[in-house]
């Protein structure tokens, strides 16, 4: 049966958070809230896999996310001189769509926002919650503005460094260095290149997404001895040296970086919470539970994922404890595997595994991805 709409507060307005917020704005009160005041979206672009444009056509948006980014059409491995190994053209894993793309992230933020203005979702930036105590009638809340509200349902999606988190689990365990940084840089687009490629064969992995009609995204994890990050100097000096030696479309676009190119880098930190993932009426969604590493590109895959199917346990079930540990059981295993696969392919990427080693990984997990979550 379908229950009386709860009050609800989502802790976070990324890809998750807005994601949770689409689908929960038909049948109940929500409101987002997220600490930058200019609620903005970090990065250079996102490669898209199958299980992503399903859940994107779930949300609403899968035409607008591929009028604004690329449908690639298929993927190509090299190696690291440029030599092709292998080519795969595919066909899409939903009807209508293709099996893989990317998009530049800031534009997906961007699509995802107007369509959570557009569902009637009140946005507040610029704070967080700074207490929350449980009532018998709900959560008071006291934000870091000074005001207050009482909530049904409080959800967290505040990314891997979540203070929610850090409220209602303080002994959590931390995400953890995985021993790799990931630099993401910009790149104008040939007119025919319409795949993913990926170099293989050092302990340094390079890619190319088309993002959109006109630039690509190179990716690069390289092997880093701690979790620093990088200045802009840095960065540019370390992508550089990473990059020598790299033939093809990689090598091209080493040679034309400049201290104006568009780079981001992180290192790479990954973090999975045993169950639960909640505590009384505060649950956590996302990067907050389930962090992971950009091996099988389905951080943002798990994110969408969760805001669904989160709206379809509150939608329909029949009390909120349930709700809440049934919605945690059907997600456990499926960001389990997500997590623990993409850190053992950094793994043999830092050990300098064979390619058909790391392929094998890949092709397996990415088999089971592709099953509905």
């Amino acid at each position: 049966m379908m229950r009386d709409g709860l009050r609800i507060l989502i802790v976070g307005g990324g890809i998750g958070g807005m994601s949770c917020a689409i689908a929960l704005s038909g049948h109940h009160t929500v409101e987002l809230i997220d600490l930058d005041p200019h609620w903005r979206a970090y990065g250079t672009g996102i490669t898209i896999q199958p299980a992503t444009f399903r859940a994107f056509v779930q949300l609403g948006v899968a035409k607008d996310v591929l009028a604004a980014g690329y449908a690639a059409k298929g993927t190509r491995f090299r190696l690291v001189d440029g030599t092709l190994i292998n080519e795969f053209r595919i066909d899409g894993g939903t009807p209508g769509f293709p099996a893989s793309g990317g998009i530049m992230r800031p534009v997906l933020h961007d699509i995802l926002s107007r369509k959570t203005l557009a569902k009637g979702v009140p946005v507040r930036l610029g704070l967080t919650i700074a207490k929350l105590r449980e009532e018998p009638s709900g959560v008071t809340v006291r934000f870091t503005d000074g005001s207050a509200g009482e909530y049904d349902l409080i959800i967290g999606a505040d990314g891997v460094h979540s203070k929610v988190r850090s409220m209602i689990f303080p002994g959590a365990p931390q995400p953890f260095f995985t021993g790799q940084g990931a630099f993401r840089t910009l790149a104008p687009r040939p007119p025919d290149f319409d795949v993913i490629e990926i170099y293989l064969g050092d302990i340094v992995k390079p890619g190319i997404t088309p993002v959109s009609q006109d630039q690509v995204y190179m990716f690069t994890l390289t092997p880093e001895p701690s979790a620093d990050y990088l200045d802009a100097s840095q960065q540019l000096r370390r992508l550089r040296e990473a990059l020598r030696g790299f033939g093809g479309m990689i090598g091209q676009i080493r040679d034309t970086l400049t201290p104006e190119t568009q780079t981001v880098y992180r290192p790479l930190e990954a973090l999975l919470l045993d169950r639960p993932w909640h505590s009384g009426r505060v649950i956590l969604i996302g990067d907050a539970v389930h962090a992971t590493t950009p091996q099988l590109a389905s951080g943002a895959c798990c994110a969408l994922e969760d805001g669904l199917l989160l709206a379809e346990y509150l939608d329909t079930r029949a009390t909120l404890e349930r709700d809440l540990v049934a919605f945690t059981d059907r997600r456990f295993d499926r960001c389990r595997d997500v997590v623990e696969s993409s850190v053992e392919i950094g793994r043999l990427e830092l050990s300098r595994a064979p390619s058909d080693e790391l392929t094998a990984v890949y092709t397996q997990a990415m088999t089971r991805l592709a099953e509905p979550a």
